[in-house]
């Protein structure tokens, strides 16, 4: 039976694993009752990435490293998921997954011209996002948590626009039809979100900078999540 497979690309904080789990624990809750086997690579640590035939599904999570580092392994996914377009195999990318989605399918990543975007932020669908299967049962406007440095800055020709706000442009698109990208984080957590906040604000007052904007920006986000069960659902119909 084909498995849906999450491909780890890194990892959260060494100091917040034990209390938090990981990037593909918190997808695997996300993703909620699956029709199908559900089995992690750890893309990063090196593990070989499943044959396309064996998915029945596919999500790419994020990653503390940058796409246009070029890193072999990251490199590997990319043409891993021209392979899996190919086929019309069920993807999702997960921030990092998002942008190497949208290289792999022909568009830019980069660094963000206006920096770093983190905490819950609001969230608007495009025309297409509201009618799209991945964003069923979620309003047109919501709010989702996010943390990105880099973002696709121009989307794969013939891609769907699907979801944007006013920080950034491209928060969620599609290729082809099965794979999508959200640049927000469906699987974070409120307790999850505040530590990439806390995280970010040291790094700030480090620096010598003001961090006070971000101090008050965490909040839940009990829509963003469907996006992950709207994926399973996906990948169930088309087993």
């Amino acid at each position: 039976m084909k498995s849906l497979y999450i491909i780890k690309a890194g990892s959260t904080f060494a100091t917040e694993v034990a209390r938090l789990g990981d990037f593909e624990e918190w997808v695997r809750r996300g993703l909620g009752d699956v029709a199908c086997p559900v089995a992690v690579v750890n893309a990063e640590g090196g593990e070989a990435l499943p044959a396309p035939e064996l998915c029945a599904g596919a999500v790419v999570t994020g990653s503390h490293a940058m796409v246009t580092d070029n890193l072999p392994w990251s490199l590997g996914i990319e043409r891993w998921i021209r392979e899996l377009i190919a086929v019309r195999v069920p993807f999702l990318g997960i921030c990092y997954g998002h942008q190497l989605l949208g290289r792999a399918a022909g568009g830019e990543v980069g660094y963000h011209p206006r920096g770093r975007e983190v905490g819950t932020v609001s969230i608007e669908l495009t025309p297409e996002g509201q009618r799209d299967s991945l964003f069923e049962a979620i309003p047109a406007r919501f709010v989702a948590h996010a943390t990105h440095a880099q973002s696709v800055l121009r989307l794969p020709e013939g891609a769907v626009h699907l979801a944007f706000n006013g920080f950034e442009s491209h928060h969620a698109f599609q290729v082809g039809e099965s794979a999508w990208g959200v640049q927000f984080h469906p699987e974070y957590t409120r307790e999850i979100m505040q530590t990439y906040v806390r995280d970010e604000i040291a790094g700030l007052e480090a620096v010598g900078e003001d961090a006070g904007a971000l101090r008050e920006v965490v909040s839940d986000a009990p829509f963003a999540g469907r996006v992950l069960t709207n994926f399973a659902s996906f990948v169930f119909r088309t087993l």
